[in-house]
């Protein structure tokens, strides 16, 4: 498969999976990173994120030094109404996607060009729609 670049400036975004394999030192989630860097990109999450992504055996000294690198997008009530409309929009219920769509609700308001790493390109391609380029992790 052959490696995408990245654009300059903009917004990398990550979501659960793409936190996960930056914690878990993924090469190819490394490399994105450090190009989206390299390239002036700010790397953002949701502030749910961190949330979904940890668990009992997340190494919390990594974590810690994992999200003193990144930005992280905070949601309240107006994200929250924002990030209701797009599952409205798409179709899809809160009690599954709620945190799809405040990760979704957060990328839409980065600078642009705006990236998101993630597994669930399906889900996020209909939050999204293609104001995201979606990079599958």
């Amino acid at each position: 498969m052959a490696r995408r670049k990245l654009s300059s400036e903009g917004t990398l975004v990550l979501d659960c999976e793409g936190l996960s394999k930056l914690l878990g030192d993924d090469e190819r989630v490394v490399a994105l990173v450090a190009e989206a860097r390299r390239r002036g990109m700010e790397v953002v999450i949701s502030s749910l994120t961190i949330i979904e992504a940890v668990h009992a055996r997340t190494d919390k000294a990594r974590l810690g030094w994992v999200l003193s690198g990144l930005r992280a997008v905070a949601v309240g009530d107006e994200e929250a109404k924002a990030a209701s409309a797009l599952l409205m929009g798409a179709g899809l219920h809160g009690h599954k996607y709620a945190i799809d769509a405040a990760v979704a609700e957060a990328a839409l308001r980065q600078q642009r060009p705006v990236v998101m790493l993630t597994s669930d390109v399906d889900d996020m391609t209909k939050l999204c729609g293609d104001l995201v380029r979606l990079v599958a992790v």
